[in-house]
């Protein structure tokens, strides 16, 4: 059986460019790249994520890396952060989902935060089943 598990970059300061480091050197590696985006009083934040396979066949590890909701978005005004992760994602052929989730904040504790964000990936086809 396969495990996912969220690891923590921090909150998409200057950790971005460690996501974007670990992006460069697993390129054939990565599995999919995320822009989970919610709302925060009024303001809307984004995380990045890269989803990874595996290092090798028998293992059953699947990490998935996150920069967390340290991203403050405006459609006006985007941030160099943002532009900058996309640009990345999709020079590597790896364009980013975008996906709408609940903030942190509604939930007791990180851990049943990232369960629900595995759950929301799963349901939708974009990390892969268990088995």
């Amino acid at each position: 059986m396969i495990q996912q598990r969220f690891i923590e970059l921090g909150e998409g300061y200057s950790d971005i460019y460690e996501l974007l480091e670990l992006m460069s050197t697993n390129s054939h590696r990565i599995h999919k790249s995320y822009i989970f985006s919610s709302k925060h009083n009024s303001n809307e934040q984004l995380s990045f994520a890269v989803s990874f396979s595996p290092a090798t066949e028998n293992n059953h590890f699947m990490p998935i890396y996150i920069c967390r909701e340290g991203i403050r978005y405006s459609a006006d005004k985007p941030s160099k952060r943002y532009d900058m992760f996309v640009e990345h994602a999709e020079s590597l052929n790896k364009k980013p989902v975008r996906v709408e989730i609940k903030h942190s904040s509604q939930f007791a504790e990180k851990e049943l935060f990232y369960q629900y964000i595995t759950g929301i990936l799963r349901l939708n086809h974009l990390l892969p089943p268990l088995n």
